[in-house]
């Protein structure tokens, strides 16, 4: 797919999980296409942990999201600090 394949699901991704997540945010274009991208590879890590994936084949979609909101959670917590 490639690296920018990869940044514009990740861009999608991140716009679903703050559009999911309750609350506000003042993410910029930079910081929610990096959310999406920083899901997309927790979403693959987990689905690989908990044998859902194989090693080394893509999470999908639904899994970039859920990652992304995972994230978005644990960025939320830190900026709440």
């Amino acid at each position: 797919m490639g690296i920018i394949g990869t940044i514009v699901i990740g861009f999608v991704a991140g716009l679903i999980a703050r559009f999911l997540m309750p609350g506000k945010d003042k993410l910029g274009f930079i910081m929610t296409t990096i959310l999406g991208v920083v899901g997309a590879v927790v979403g693959t890590y987990l689905g690989s942990a908990l044998g859902w994936y194989e090693v080394g084949e893509q999470a999908g979609f639904l899994a970039s999201v859920v990652g992304a909101m995972i994230v978005l959670f644990f960025a939320r917590l830190l900026v709440k600090r």
